[in-house]
């Protein structure tokens, strides 16, 4: 099985308002209501792919419940860990530019987080867990580290998708895949990247940190991909980018789910990069048909 961690999860409601204009009565020409959160988007899309997943995390109120109505349709399976207070929405304004107005999420008790990390003791060593995202700022810093230390310990793998500190200590856990884009990486080592060519040392350190593979998404300039000794670089389909939300989620999942499958590290590159392309160019998340459709567009080439 593969798990899904979402600690944080939200109702995405994406409004798009021509020519929004500040301090004045603005008129939607449409919205969308989606269930948000980066595990969330992978288990949606590991499901496109037919592989099997069960979505972890927090879901509490009336906004969780349509959280997990809107994946029970979708025939996720889910495992939330119910708290008491209701689960965040998050508003993406489409006009002119994009803005994003993210809540700060529900307060996590120290009982419901313990109700979480025990899910993870269930585990086997044929199971692997994503973890995506941020966490609640209620949870121990630490709480990234404690499901990872009880993964480990079943002999179960996992996939680590997030930035910053929490990224850096996963790394001596020998995490399956990183997946930082370019500016999160820059961040990471606390560097500038004027060329592909400077991002190829810092991703060959998160090899060297730990990782097994390291996937680094640089929008419409295609993707980097590093194994234990080979660096290698995507094109990126042609298309009109309608959704930046979900698309390195996609990728994660395209990965993963194809690995799983073929057990071809490449293969699975290259239908990252179509399934994380399939979701920029959809209004939700990518769907098999429009992967598939993409997966010729995609040529890798070996860098060293």
């Amino acid at each position: 099985m593969i798990y899904t961690v979402t600690l944080n999860p939200s109702i995405d409601y994406i409004v798009e308002v021509p020519n929004f204009k500040m301090g004045e009565l603005n008129r939607m020409a449409r919205d969308i209501k989606l269930p948000g959160g980066k595990g969330i988007n992978v288990s949606r899309v590991l499901h496109q792919l037919e592989q099997p997943t069960t979505a972890l995390g927090f879901l509490g109120g009336f906004t969780g419940d349509f959280i997990t109505n809107w994946l029970s349709q979708e025939e996720v399976i889910t495992q939330f860990t119910p708290v008491q207070d209701d689960t965040r929405i998050n508003v993406k304004l489409k006009s002119d530019q994009e803005t994003e107005i993210n809540a700060n999420g529900p307060v996590i008790t120290e009982k419901e987080a313990h109700a979480l990390l025990s899910q993870f003791d269930q585990l086997t060593s044929n199971d692997l867990v994503v973890i995506s995202g941020n966490q609640p700022a209620s949870l121990p810093k630490d709480f990234y580290q404690q499901i990872i230390s009880r993964i480990v310990a079943t002999g179960a793998r996992f996939v680590m998708d997030t930035t910053g500190q929490a990224l850096l200590d996963a790394l001596s856990f020998h995490p399956l895949l990183v997946k930082p884009n370019h500016h999160e990486l820059a961040d990471l080592f606390q560097v500038t990247f004027n060329s592909v060519d400077d991002m190829i040392p810092y991703g060959k350190e998160l090899i060297k940190m730990g990782a097994s593979y390291a996937l680094i998404s640089m929008a419409g300039d295609g993707a980097l991909f590093f194994t234990e000794d080979k660096v290698y670089q995507s094109t990126v389909p042609k298309g009109k980018v309608k959704n930046s939300v979900g698309a390195g989620d996609s990728m994660v999942a395209g990965f993963i789910g194809t690995l799983i499958q073929t057990k071809d590290p490449l293969t699975a590159f290259q239908t990252s990069v179509a399934t994380g392309s399939a979701t920029a160019f959809s209004d939700d998340l990518a769907k098999k048909k429009e992967i598939d459709r993409l997966l010729s567009q995609v040529h890798v080439t070996l860098l060293s």
